[in-house]
């Protein structure tokens, strides 16, 4: 037996059994499922922000801030859980006509609103637990009112190479045969795609939020600083998550479709 699974049987497997399983869940196990991710993807976020405010440095403070987040996907992949950006690699299943577009939609659309719900939980935590305070809510902040920032082409192109990165991560998961090589497969993209400063949708469904709930809107005006609001959150959240399936989607799974499925006799 290979050390790793190779690229060919990865599309077989994503085609013919991660997607169409999917398809089969039910929609209160996917609910909880979605839950989980939203929650999982949340307490990589906080502990990035935490270790990211406590080290001076900047340029180590951006790689620990990449590296830590990443125990987030670690989490959906080994603990299990349904992440809204990992899912988009079910895309392969629909052009291979194992599944329908409105199958994969809904079940998408369910598992974004479930980590959502997710995500808030974890805000509503955090903020309760009174551990985001001084240094740390700044950090939290500062992050939130940058990502708030963003016009709509510079979020949705870092929102495809997040995805593009994360869904990589997933795939190199799948080439191992054993808990550690998953780990190690989900790392390096994970922290690449975080050290970056792109855009995941899912990871400012915390982001965003818990710095809104921190923020001083009188202080913030009063300063000039930018304002933290619901709409920010949402102008920010639709070109990121365009831009996240069209990483996920569209330079992934088409495009190893392409290859190793439509192509691979020729």
């Amino acid at each position: 037996m290979a050390g790793f699974n190779s690229p060919s049987s990865i599309a077989e497997t994503v085609i013919n059994k991660v997607g169409v399983t999917k398809c089969k869940i039910g929609f209160w196990k996917l609910v909880i499922l979605g839950i989980l991710a939203g929650a999982f993807i949340a307490f990589g976020a906080q502990l990035a922000t935490r270790v990211g405010a406590l080290v001076s440095d900047p340029g180590i403070s951006i790689l620990i801030f990449g590296s830590v987040f990443s125990v987030g996907l670690m989490l959906v992949v080994i603990a299990g859980a349904e992440l809204f950006t990992g899912n988009n690699l079910m895309f392969m299943s629909v052009l291979a006509g194992k599944v329908k577009y409105s199958q994969m939609l809904q079940k998408w659309l369910i598992v974004f609103i479930s980590n959502f719900i997710g995500s808030m939980l974890l805000v509503w935590f955090m903020y309760s637990s009174g551990l985001v305070s001084g240094d740390i809510a700044a950090e939290a902040i500062s992050i939130a009112q940058s990502k708030v920032s963003l016009s709509f082409w510079p979020a949705f192109v870092r929102g495809i190479m997040c995805n593009w990165l994360v869904c990589l991560a997933v795939w190199l998961a799948l080439a191992s045969h054993d808990v550690t090589g998953k780990l190690f497969g989900i790392f390096f993209p994970i922290m690449a795609f975080a050290a970056s400063g792109f855009e995941h949708s899912v990871a400012n469904m915390y982001f965003i939020p818990i710095g809104m709930y921190l923020q001083d809107p009188m202080e913030a005006v009063m300063l000039g600083e930018t304002l933290i609001t619901w709409k920010g959150f949402f102008i920010n959240l639709i070109p990121v998550t365009l831009g996240n399936i069209v990483g996920g989607a569209g330079f992934v799974a088409t495009l190893y479709w392409l290859v190793y499925y439509k192509l691979k006799t020729k």
